[in-house]
């Protein structure tokens, strides 16, 4: 019985691979359970003993990915004290992993909303809420700390975050990912932290 667990475990490993590269390479659009079952090297029937179905592959796909988000803006810089620079190395190595994915995440999320899945919705935006509410706390630090302005309402920087990071990573993707994401994330960063950087005019 133990060792039936582990090949479950290990084969469901393989397919949320095989579906997490095929995203990666092709896209979300070419996400179907014979794809994955091909890049496995199993049949469909073999996928469905493990998946329900495709909107059970994409909502496991969007929960370990959320799960990864949340974990790297927890993560601290190795050295130095807690500033603004703190925030910005955070949300930069946090871009990074994005980049490692190719925009991974935000091609899962516009897959859900073609779906018209109220339930999956319903999911990926409470996976959402995880990763604001994690933001919000960040920047809450720093008005703590004194380095980030206590008159700013934290829920819409979050949101401003949030949707700063995910419409740079789809103008990459769609340029066909012919720019340097992190150089153009500075940039944004340098208008961003003067925004909310304490001691700076309202």
């Amino acid at each position: 019985m133990v060792q039936k667990r582990k090949s479950t475990a290990v084969r469901k490993k393989q397919i949320i691979d095989a579906a997490r590269k095929l995203i990666i390479k092709k896209g979300s659009e070419h996400l179907t359970v014979r794809s994955i079952a091909k890049g496995v090297n199993i049949t469909e029937a073999a996928i469905y003993r493990h998946f329900k179905s495709k909107r059970e592959i994409l909502s496991f796909l969007m929960n370990h990915i959320t799960e990864s988000m949340v974990n790297e803006l927890e993560k601290k810089p190795l050295a130095g004290t807690a500033s603004l620079e703190t925030v910005n190395q955070i949300l930069a190595r946090h871009l990074s992993e994005i980049e490692e994915r190719r925009g991974m995440s935000f091609q899962i999320i516009a897959e859900i909303i073609s779906l018209g899945d109220k339930k999956l919705n319903t999911e990926v935006y409470d996976s959402i809420g995880l990763y604001l509410d994690r933001l919000r706390a960040l920047l809450s630090e720093g008005v703590r700390g004194g380095f980030i302005r206590d008159d700013i309402d934290l829920e819409a920087s979050a949101l401003l975050i949030f949707g700063m990071i995910q419409g740079l990573v789809n103008v990459w993707a769609l340029s066909n990912y012919s720019f340097d994401l992190a150089e153009k994330y500075a940039s944004l960063w340098t208008i961003l932290g003067q925004a909310i950087q304490k001691g700076q005019p309202s």
